[in-house]
């Protein structure tokens, strides 16, 4: 376990500020660098027990003059997704390593921290090199009975999709992992943590492929422990199948570090190599963006080192 106390502030790098909201249908290309490669609708048809209700109110971006801004800035909080898209990143062939990650933004089940936890995280890993599918799933749930199945049934056939994709894309099939934000996180943690149990009846050919992430980056994850107890949920439980993890953490957050903390120690116990980082202080919902007298926006040179530890990406030259 890692218990990080420093006092550089790291700024967020060049590049890593990749703001693009694009609304379309089907899949859509673009040559653009600031522009996904494709926009690929989820579902063929209607997506998997969807209340006939959920498409009245159109998505938006629902941010308020008034919203709290991230590092001096405002976010994109995109409300109202009805229907669920992957908004796919590659790097240049030249620069493409054969990692992809699909990227769970975060918003409480509610909105989507569309720039702040997808985009901008899909900019700084094709700074590596890494391709990126940012999942825009279906959200408000929060009300409904279950509110995390239909973002874990969007995750698990974007996962699907993307293995069943991956000659098209220059990816190797075994090196297709997860990152979550937040409720993004809880979402991305339970696909990993129940890698047999399809959540929906196959649509199509690439729901014969495998939806389990082969490595999982969780920040700042909730819903994971027990509001009572705060041990991690029996349902969540590691195996030794179960594949690696990287956790982040900040110990004054909002939403409890015993998330990380209890899913580390679970996953260590099952045998599952594992990271945590667990900063002082740094709240919640920073995303790449730098957070005063904290260091914990170092989180992303933390997590280049393990994707080059776990072969993800080559080291970088000195």
């Amino acid at each position: 376990m890692y218990f990080v106390s420093e006092f550089k502030l790291y700024a967020t790098r060049a590049g890593h500020l990749l703001a693009s909201l694009v609304l379309l249908g089907a899949v859509t290309f673009s040559s653009s660098a600031a522009e996904p490669t494709a926009i690929i609708d989820l579902w063929p048809g209607s997506p998997p027990d969807e209340p006939a209700a959920a498409a009245l109110e159109a998505e938006a971006d629902l941010t308020k003059p008034t919203d709290r801004l991230i590092a001096g800035r405002r976010i994109i909080k995109l409300g109202n997704v009805s229907k669920p898209q992957l908004h796919v990143y590659l790097p240049p062939s030249e620069r493409r390593n054969g990692s992809m990650v699909v990227v769970c933004p975060g918003g409480g089940f509610t909105i989507l921290a569309w720039d702040l936890e997808g985009t901008e995280v899909a900019a700084w890993l094709n700074a590596q090199g890494i391709a990126a599918a940012v999942l825009k799933y279906r959200v408000p749930t929060r009300t409904r009975e279950n509110r995390w199945l239909a973002p874990v049934q969007d995750t698990q056939r974007a996962l699907s999709l993307v293995r069943s994709r991956a000659a098209e894309w220059s990816l190797a099939p075994d090196r297709i992992g997860t990152l979550g934000f937040s409720a993004g996180g809880f979402t991305a943690a339970h696909v990993a943590l129940q890698p047999t149990q399809r959540l929906y009846e196959g649509v199509d050919a690439a729901d014969q492929v495998s939806f389990r992430p082969d490595f999982v980056v969780l920040v700042y994850p909730g819903s994971l422990v027990s509001d009572d107890t705060r041990e991690l949920k029996p349902e969540l439980a590691p195996t030794k199948s179960t594949p690696p993890f990287f956790l982040v953490h900040a110990a004054d957050d909002r939403v409890p570090s015993e998330n990380s903390v209890q899913l580390f120690l679970a996953l260590r116990r099952a045998g599952v190599p594992a990271e945590l980082h667990v900063y002082q202080n740094g709240g919640h919902g920073y995303g790449l963006r730098p957070v005063a007298d904290s260091p914990v926006t170092s989180w992303a040179d933390r997590c280049e080192a393990w994707f080059i530890g776990q072969g993800l990406m080559p080291a970088k030259a000195r």
